[in-house]
């Protein structure tokens, strides 16, 4: 039988769903940037944006800290950070995906 222990699980999950809604913040700030520095923004939209961002980031520091997952959330950051680095460079530089696939392929 299948031993889970139910509150790491939830802890695992919520880490992971913040991890991804602070993706997706970032991304939105970039394009919040990218609005701005084009003049696609007034002046109002620009402070609600800003507002709407800051009240986002305030949520998510208080949902980390009432559930204590702030280490879980780092943690998965770090992982998906180190997963696209190592895609980024495989695309960057292909002759190493080559040298890699060639080496496992040998030792199999």
């Amino acid at each position: 039988m299948l031993d889970i222990d139910e509150g790491n699980l939830k802890q695992g999950v919520l880490g992971l769903v913040i991890a991804l809604v602070e993706i997706i913040q970032d991304a939105l700030k970039t394009q919040a940037f990218k609005r701005m520095e084009s003049g696609r923004l007034n002046e109002a939209e620009i402070d609600r944006l800003g507002e709407a961002l800051m009240d986002l980031d305030v949520a998510l520091t208080q949902i980390k800290e009432e559930h204590g997952v702030a280490e879980a959330v780092k943690n998965v950051r770090d992982g998906l950070d180190d997963i696209v680095d190592e895609v980024l460079d495989k695309m960057i530089n292909p002759e190493r995906w080559r040298e890699e696939l060639e080496t496992s392929t040998v030792r199999a």
